[in-house]
Protein backbone atom coordinates (compact mmCIF):
# COMPACT_ATOMS: atom_id res chain seq x y z
CA UNK A 1 0.00 0.00 0.00
CA UNK A 2 1.19 3.81 -0.98
CA UNK A 3 0.40 6.70 1.52
CA UNK A 4 -0.60 9.22 -0.62
CA UNK A 5 -2.06 11.91 2.12
CA UNK A 6 -1.52 12.05 5.74
CA UNK A 7 -3.92 14.69 8.03
CA UNK A 8 -3.89 15.54 11.52
CA UNK A 9 -7.62 15.11 12.29
CA UNK A 10 -8.25 15.90 16.09
CA UNK A 11 -6.63 15.51 19.22
CA UNK A 12 -8.57 14.90 22.38
CA UNK A 13 -8.97 12.38 25.80
CA UNK A 14 -12.87 11.67 25.17
CA UNK A 15 -13.52 8.81 23.12
CA UNK A 16 -16.77 10.09 22.49
CA UNK A 17 -15.18 13.21 20.55
CA UNK A 18 -13.56 10.70 18.02
CA UNK A 19 -14.11 10.77 14.46
CA UNK A 20 -17.56 9.52 13.72
CA UNK A 21 -17.14 8.41 9.85
CA UNK A 22 -16.58 4.76 10.78
CA UNK A 23 -13.19 4.46 8.91
CA UNK A 24 -11.28 1.57 10.05
CA UNK A 25 -8.89 2.41 12.76
CA UNK A 26 -5.13 1.19 13.49
CA UNK A 27 -4.02 2.15 16.85
CA UNK A 28 -0.25 2.08 17.83
CA UNK A 29 1.13 2.11 21.49
CA UNK A 30 3.82 1.21 23.69
CA UNK A 31 6.22 2.22 26.30
CA UNK A 32 6.76 5.90 26.51
CA UNK A 33 10.59 5.99 25.26
CA UNK A 34 9.51 3.57 22.64
CA UNK A 35 10.23 5.80 19.06
CA UNK A 36 6.51 5.88 18.58
CA UNK A 37 6.54 8.76 17.13
CA UNK A 38 9.38 7.98 14.71
CA UNK A 39 7.80 4.71 13.38
CA UNK A 40 4.50 6.94 12.64
CA UNK A 41 6.62 9.35 10.26
CA UNK A 42 8.71 6.72 8.80
CA UNK A 43 5.63 4.52 7.79
CA UNK A 44 4.00 7.75 6.77
CA UNK A 45 7.24 9.14 4.76
CA UNK A 46 6.55 12.09 7.13
CA UNK A 47 8.93 13.48 9.56
CA UNK A 48 6.68 16.06 10.63
CA UNK A 49 3.59 14.05 11.36
CA UNK A 50 3.99 12.70 14.85
CA UNK A 51 5.76 14.75 17.33
CA UNK A 52 8.72 13.48 18.18
CA UNK A 53 10.52 14.76 21.53
CA UNK A 54 13.89 13.29 23.93
CA UNK A 55 11.43 13.76 26.46
CA UNK A 56 9.21 10.63 26.77
CA UNK A 57 5.77 10.95 27.40
CA UNK A 58 5.02 13.98 25.53
CA UNK A 59 2.12 12.07 23.53
CA UNK A 60 -0.57 12.62 25.90
CA UNK A 61 -4.16 12.25 23.95
CA UNK A 62 -5.58 10.35 21.40
CA UNK A 63 -4.38 11.62 18.27
CA UNK A 64 -5.87 10.70 14.79
CA UNK A 65 -4.20 11.26 11.28
CA UNK A 66 -6.58 10.27 8.59
CA UNK A 67 -4.51 8.17 6.23
CA UNK A 68 -5.26 8.17 2.21
CA UNK A 69 -8.84 9.25 3.01
CA UNK A 70 -9.79 6.19 3.94
CA UNK A 71 -8.32 5.13 7.10
CA UNK A 72 -7.08 6.37 10.58
CA UNK A 73 -3.84 6.10 12.07
CA UNK A 74 -4.11 6.54 15.91
CA UNK A 75 -1.52 7.67 17.83
CA UNK A 76 -2.56 7.04 21.88
CA UNK A 77 0.05 7.66 24.58
CA UNK A 78 2.31 5.68 25.99
CA UNK A 79 2.05 3.39 28.51
CA UNK A 80 4.65 3.08 31.63
CA UNK A 81 7.51 5.79 31.89
CA UNK A 82 6.55 8.91 31.83
CA UNK A 83 7.68 12.19 33.79
CA UNK A 84 4.03 12.98 34.51
CA UNK A 85 1.74 13.25 37.74
CA UNK A 86 0.17 9.95 39.35
CA UNK A 87 -3.43 12.11 38.90
CA UNK A 88 -2.05 12.08 34.90
CA UNK A 89 -0.97 8.67 34.58
CA UNK A 90 -4.29 7.17 35.56
CA UNK A 91 -6.09 10.22 33.57
CA UNK A 92 -4.02 8.23 30.66
CA UNK A 93 -4.77 4.91 31.57
CA UNK A 94 -8.94 5.72 31.95
CA UNK A 95 -9.26 7.31 28.25
CA UNK A 96 -6.91 4.16 26.81
CA UNK A 97 -8.74 1.61 28.44
CA UNK A 98 -12.38 3.55 27.34
CA UNK A 99 -10.87 3.35 23.71
CA UNK A 100 -9.83 -0.05 23.40
CA UNK A 101 -12.94 -1.30 24.95
CA UNK A 102 -15.63 0.88 23.36
CA UNK A 103 -13.92 2.39 20.07
CA UNK A 104 -15.68 -0.06 17.27
CA UNK A 105 -13.87 1.63 14.75
CA UNK A 106 -10.56 -0.26 16.01
CA UNK A 107 -9.81 -2.94 13.56
CA UNK A 108 -6.26 -3.80 15.13
CA UNK A 109 -3.48 -2.22 17.69
CA UNK A 110 -0.07 -2.52 17.14
CA UNK A 111 1.98 -2.55 20.65
CA UNK A 112 5.33 -0.92 19.83
CA UNK A 113 8.28 -2.62 22.05
CA UNK A 114 12.10 -2.08 21.96
CA UNK A 115 13.47 -5.15 20.82
CA UNK A 116 16.86 -4.38 22.66
CA UNK A 117 15.42 -5.32 25.54
CA UNK A 118 14.87 -8.44 27.17
CA UNK A 119 10.78 -8.97 27.67
CA UNK A 120 10.16 -6.66 30.08
CA UNK A 121 6.67 -7.24 32.50
CA UNK A 122 4.74 -4.14 31.67
CA UNK A 123 4.80 -4.72 27.86
CA UNK A 124 3.58 -8.43 28.83
CA UNK A 125 0.85 -7.21 30.92
CA UNK A 126 -0.30 -5.07 28.41
CA UNK A 127 -0.06 -7.37 25.69
CA UNK A 128 -2.51 -9.99 27.90
CA UNK A 129 -4.59 -7.45 29.09
CA UNK A 130 -5.41 -6.41 25.25
CA UNK A 131 -6.01 -10.76 24.98
CA UNK A 132 -8.34 -10.56 27.73
CA UNK A 133 -10.19 -7.47 26.44
CA UNK A 134 -10.34 -9.49 23.08
CA UNK A 135 -8.53 -6.47 21.46
CA UNK A 136 -7.11 -7.65 17.64
CA UNK A 137 -3.53 -7.07 17.73
CA UNK A 138 0.26 -7.47 16.72
CA UNK A 139 3.62 -6.69 18.33
CA UNK A 140 5.79 -4.23 16.58
CA UNK A 141 9.59 -4.59 17.72
CA UNK A 142 11.06 -1.13 17.26
CA UNK A 143 15.13 -0.22 17.28
CA UNK A 144 15.98 -3.29 15.37
CA UNK A 145 19.15 -1.16 13.38
CA UNK A 146 20.44 -0.61 17.60
CA UNK A 147 21.20 -4.60 17.56
CA UNK A 148 22.58 -7.51 15.90
CA UNK A 149 20.32 -10.00 14.72
CA UNK A 150 21.61 -12.91 16.41
CA UNK A 151 20.43 -10.79 19.40
CA UNK A 152 17.53 -9.93 18.07
CA UNK A 153 16.07 -13.08 17.11
CA UNK A 154 17.10 -13.97 21.34
CA UNK A 155 15.30 -10.89 22.40
CA UNK A 156 12.20 -11.90 20.63
CA UNK A 157 12.47 -16.10 21.07
CA UNK A 158 12.25 -14.63 24.95
CA UNK A 159 9.16 -12.88 24.30
CA UNK A 160 7.65 -16.38 22.74
CA UNK A 161 8.88 -18.15 25.80
CA UNK A 162 7.27 -16.09 28.23
CA UNK A 163 3.82 -15.76 26.40
CA UNK A 164 3.77 -19.54 25.75
CA UNK A 165 4.56 -20.66 29.39
CA UNK A 166 1.40 -18.23 30.14
CA UNK A 167 -2.09 -18.47 28.17
CA UNK A 168 -1.25 -18.05 24.69
CA UNK A 169 -1.08 -20.87 22.41
CA UNK A 170 1.15 -19.23 19.77
CA UNK A 171 2.88 -15.81 19.48
CA UNK A 172 1.22 -12.69 18.12
CA UNK A 173 1.44 -12.11 14.55
CA UNK A 174 4.81 -9.61 15.15
CA UNK A 175 7.04 -7.13 12.77
CA UNK A 176 10.53 -6.06 13.45
CA UNK A 177 11.26 -2.71 12.61
CA UNK A 178 13.67 0.25 12.42
CA UNK A 179 12.32 3.47 11.78
CA UNK A 180 16.23 5.33 11.07
CA UNK A 181 16.42 2.37 8.11
CA UNK A 182 12.84 1.88 7.01
CA UNK A 183 12.90 -1.60 8.25
CA UNK A 184 9.46 -3.49 8.35
CA UNK A 185 7.68 -0.44 6.57
CA UNK A 186 6.47 -2.48 3.53
CA UNK A 187 5.68 -5.32 5.43
CA UNK A 188 3.75 -3.32 8.15
CA UNK A 189 1.57 -1.11 5.38
CA UNK A 190 1.02 -4.19 3.02
CA UNK A 191 -0.69 -6.10 6.26
CA UNK A 192 -2.70 -2.97 6.91
CA UNK A 193 -3.29 -2.99 3.04
CA UNK A 194 -4.89 -6.60 3.20
CA UNK A 195 -7.37 -5.97 5.99
CA UNK A 196 -8.78 -2.54 4.65
CA UNK A 197 -9.40 -4.26 1.53
CA UNK A 198 -11.30 -6.99 3.02
CA UNK A 199 -13.28 -4.38 4.95
CA UNK A 200 -13.93 -2.10 1.67
CA UNK A 201 -14.80 -5.05 0.01
CA UNK A 202 -17.28 -6.45 2.30
CA UNK A 203 -19.29 -2.71 2.83
CA UNK A 204 -19.59 -2.51 -0.92
CA UNK A 205 -21.10 -6.23 -0.98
Amino acid sequence: MKINTAEFIISNSDVKKCPKDNLPEYAFIGRSNVGKSSLINMLTNNKNLAKTSARPGKTQLINHFKINSNWYLVDLPGYGYAKVSKTTKEKFQKFITEYFEKREQLVCAFVLIDIRLEAQKIDLEFINYLGEAQVPFCIVFTKADKITEKKAEENIAAYREKLLTGDWEEMPKYFVTSSSKSVGREALLEYIGEINKEIFNRQGA
